[in-house]
């Protein structure tokens, strides 16, 4: 899998399970939860959009809200907010100066790749940008 697939399946997938909790908390607390699986999206008929796990959710993940949950269940104080590095390493992805140049390949980063201060911040740019586009909620000042 690709490493901004990997970013999306960490951060919507942990969504996807804090929406699932919510809603089942919020329904009927006394009651058993029917086994009929309905938290988790259900594929497309004829099996087109396989590829899009993110798109499949109900309604948006906040990744913000997700992100903060990881960060305050995390020992190390990481500002995945600001940084890339920081970022992966909460998403406990390989955050090394190599596997951030394979993300840019993938994200089509046009810059000098030797210059990682540059490089990272466009990386932390594009990846919350590929958030919003492909079914994350996104605060507006990390869209830009």
């Amino acid at each position: 899998m690709s490493i901004l697939g990997n970013i999306f399946g960490r951060i919507f997938h942990h969504g996807q399970e804090a929406q699932a909790e919510v809603a089942t908390s919020a329904a009927a607390p006394a009651q058993p939860t029917p086994p009929s699986g309905s938290a988790m999206p259900q594929p497309t008929a004829g099996g087109q959009g396989t590829q899009a796990a993110p798109q499949a959710a109900a309604q948006p993940v906040d990744v913000e809200a997700v992100l903060n949950e990881m960060a305050k269940n995390n020992s190390q104080k990481l500002n995945w907010r600001t940084s890339i590095v920081d970022l992966m390493k909460l998403l406990d992805l390989d955050s090394s100066l190599q596997a951030r140049k394979s993300l840019a390949d993938e994200l089509h980063y046009s810059g000098d790749k030797n210059d990682s201060a540059s490089m990272n911040i466009w990386l932390h740019k594009q990846v919350m940008k590929k958030l919003a586009e492909n079914g994350g909620k996104v605060p507006a000042d990390l869209k830009d």
